[in-house]
């Protein structure tokens, strides 16, 4: 009985929630805690999480559309302010099945929802506290923005695909938040089945190539879609340790 409650208790709070501060940058540079969180989906009746700065976040950045919404308020409309960005309005439907497919699919992203991205990084800037960004899973959308919050504070590539990496671990149960995880047989574990939820490094790197195509990576691609090298600025002096 008592392990039925714990397997069950496990999954009544956010199973992908990470905060992004602590990272480094290229001189050396940290990431400041506290600044921007990201995670799978909050649901209705989720405990406050463990081991972040301040619970709830100044803004929540939802990044779903409407049909996986239903129309259903976000479960912390009621506590803080909720900013819906939906990044994939309006983009070809796309069911990424291998990493070679999730690569283009995150490109895709970089290159046909440029506004949403900046939308977003604006939202970062100008908040007066924390931000929690966040899609279904935690994974595709949010890697994608997380990655170009951190590249635009000059954060060292192989940390930003660590962070993203660290979804991995977590797959399972963000699957199993979503009713879509599979019943596990007997003697079958999380790791065992963990490479078969993947968050494959080749995808986000793809991401940091196209930022990279660009000086100073996702800081050079943000001005070469209008923002200015103010807003550029702040974003580094909110985000980084002195």
């Amino acid at each position: 009985m008592e392990a039925a409650l714990s397997s069950t208790d496990h999954l009544g709070a956010l199973v992908n929630l990470r905060d992004l501060g602590g990272h480094p940058t290229g001189d050396g540079v940290l990431t400041r805690s506290g600044v921007v969180y990201r995670s799978d989906a909050p649901r209705s009746g989720d405990r406050d999480p463990d081991g972040v700065q301040q619970w709830p976040p100044q803004i929540v950045v939802d990044l779903r559309e409407d049909e996986e919404t239903k129309g259903r308020a976000h479960p912390l409309a009621e506590v803080t302010e909720v900013r819906r960005v939906p990044v994939l309005e309006g983009l070809p439907p796309s069911a990424p099945d291998t990493p070679d497919e999730l690569s283009a699919f995150y490109r895709r992203m970089v290159h046909r929802a440029p506004e949403k991205l900046i939308e977003v990084f604006r939202i970062a800037v100008q908040a007066e506290g924390p931000v929690l960004v966040h899609c279904a899973a935690g994974k595709d959308r949010t890697g994608v923005i997380s990655a170009m919050l951190l590249s635009a504070a000059g954060v060292r590539s192989e940390a930003i695909v660590a962070d993203y990496a660290r979804t991995d671990k977590n797959m399972y149960r963000v699957l199993q938040r979503l009713n879509l995880a599979p019943n596990l047989p007997p003697g079958v574990t999380e790791d065992i089945v963990a490479d078969l939820m993947a968050a494959p490094v080749d995808a986000i790197e793809a991401v940091l190539a196209e930022f990279d195509e660009h000086p100073d990576a996702a800081a050079g691609w943000l001005r070469s879609h209008g923002v200015p090298a103010g807003e550029l600025n702040t974003w580094r002096a909110k985000f980084l340790t002195t």
